[in-house]
């Protein structure tokens, strides 16, 4: 399906073509046209791209860098947690065309080892908590908020979950090891920020492979 984002642009265009169409003296069969031409490009968007036809685009501009540098960061943090707390990392994804290339619905994401079971020691959840919120802190430490990190909120919440903890301890210890990784990533701020650029630099882009780029 379609992102509601680019649906909702492609109707906004073609109603305001219908507007003002009459009033520019436009014939009828350019409204038409153009309306085909929009749900076209959202039917191949979809099909071949999952979707994310838009996101590609932006990232292939001149200023997409700046996006991918902005998943860099959050992916980063990740990744620098993860280190520091032992967590086996089996790939990272920054952009959208790296996710596509992956078969991963996302911008960018760092894909961890699996626990080794679904019910967690409080020992281990506080670890999987200081990885899984680390981008979101390296976002807001970088950024002053932080736009991705659904996932890993989602993540995060069904660990607590299948561990039998009550909803009180899981947000105590949650706010807690998010303390612990803000201490961490400011006081190795340039160690991110190098990460990150260097995760931005080797991201793949329309017209630009991964190679090139690394």
């Amino acid at each position: 399906m379609a992102e509601p984002l680019g649906a909702g642009i492609a109707v906004a265009l073609v109603s305001l073509l219908a507007v003002l169409a009459p009033l520019l003296g436009l014939s009828p069969w350019l409204i038409t046209l153009v309306a085909a031409l929009a749900l076209g490009s959202l039917t191949v968007d979809a099909a071949r791209f999952g979707g994310r036809g838009g996101h590609l685009l932006a990232e292939a501009l001149p200023g997409g860098q700046r996006r991918l540098r902005r998943i860099a960061v959050h992916e980063a943090g990740h990744l620098l947690i993860a280190a520091a707390e032992a967590v086996a990392v089996q790939r990272v994804l920054v952009g959208s065309l790296a996710c596509l290339q992956a078969g991963v619905s996302s911008g960018g994401c760092t894909q961890l080892q699996p626990p080794a079971a679904a019910k967690l020691p409080l020992a281990e959840l506080r670890r999987w908590s200081r990885v899984l919120q680390a981008g979101i802190v390296a976002e807001q430490l970088h950024y002053g908020e932080a736009i991705g990190g659904a996932d890993d909120r989602a993540q995060l919440g069904q660990l607590w979950g299948l561990s039998g903890y009550d909803v009180e301890t899981a947000q105590r210890e949650q706010r807690q090891a998010r303390r612990e990784v803000e201490q961490t990533l400011r006081a190795s701020e340039q160690v991110l920020i190098a990460r990150a650029e260097q995760l931005a630099q080797a991201a793949p882009r329309l017209g630009r492979s991964a190679a090139a780029a690394a």
